[in-house]
């Protein structure tokens, strides 16, 4: 009896060794095979992201583009014409006075220095010559100055002082040329914003109107019309603005330049004995 029970024991072990090494090998193939696909998966993923991001992002310009006409076409085209006219155009003047301005400037003091030695030298007609190579309000007021040291019947201070005077009036409502067609384009854009702000709202009361009823989306065309030819106009007047702003600074600039080149060329033509006292 006790032998049977052994035997029947030995068996048993057997049997739930055996289970186990089946089981063990099972789980191991099964997770080599979940590896592998894994393995596939994240590199199916990966060459998927790489096919994809240049999509994504030409998606996300074009979006972009998309959006912008789009909302240039809700905000009624006539007005938001009108705005995009007066960015243009306020831009145009913009480019013209920085490019005028830039040009203009020149190292003030340097250019007195040349000039006082030809006026030491007696030279009015170097003088002259150099002034007239050289670009800027700054070289027209020296012109001015020597051509009056030059001459027998204007040569005294008081000519010299008010012909420089007179000069830089000139040359400084050149340098404020068109300035005020760039100020006109800052104050219309968001005018015209506004008045399709009025507009709009007049098409939301005329939509409540005909609909006979206050509803979202009643009001809601309205409502955009208003608020994109708003938004528009203001982004406009920033815009312009700034340019504005960099225009006043350079003719401050320039305008300091002539203050000082005007004293300099009243000490020059002081000292010179072409110069009646």
């Amino acid at each position: 009896m006790k032998k049977l029970f052994a035997l029947i024991a030995l068996v048993a072990a057997c049997s739930f060794g055996a289970t186990s090494s089946v089981m063990a090998q099972d789980e191991a193939a099964q997770a080599d095979t979940t590896a592998v696909d894994t393995a596939a998966v994240d590199t199916a993923a990966a060459t998927m992201t790489a096919e994809e991001e240049p999509v994504i992002q030409e998606e996300e310009s074009e979006s972009i583009h998309k959006t912008l006409k789009t909302k240039f076409i809700e905000g009624d085209a006539g007005f938001m014409s009108l705005v995009a006219l007066s960015l243009v155009l306020g831009l145009a003047f913009c480019i013209e006075r920085i490019i005028y301005l830039t040009l203009a400037k020149v190292n003030a003091r340097s250019f007195t220095e040349e000039i006082a030695k030809y006026v030491e030298k007696d030279d009015i007609d170097g003088a002259l010559a150099l002034c007239g190579n050289t670009r800027g309000p700054v070289s027209q007021l020296a012109r001015k100055a020597m051509e009056c040291l030059g001459s027998k019947d204007q040569n005294d201070i008081a000519t010299i002082e008010r012909t420089i005077n007179v000069e830089a009036e000139v040359q400084g409502s050149y340098l404020e040329q068109h300035c005020s067609w760039i100020t006109f384009f800052i104050a219309s854009a968001p005018s015209l914003g506004f008045l399709g702000t009025v507009i709009g709202m007049v098409m939301a009361f005329d939509n409540i109107e005909k609909a006979g009823d206050i509803s979202p989306t009643v009001v809601a065309g309205g409502m955009k019309v208003a608020l994109i030819t708003t938004i528009f106009g203001i982004v406009v007047a920033l815009i312009l603005q700034v340019f504005y702003n960099f225009i006043l600074s350079s003719i401050e600039s320039l305008t300091a330049d002539m203050e000082n080149a005007a004293q300099s060329l009243l000490s020059i033509c002081v000292k010179s004995d072409k110069c009646k006292k």
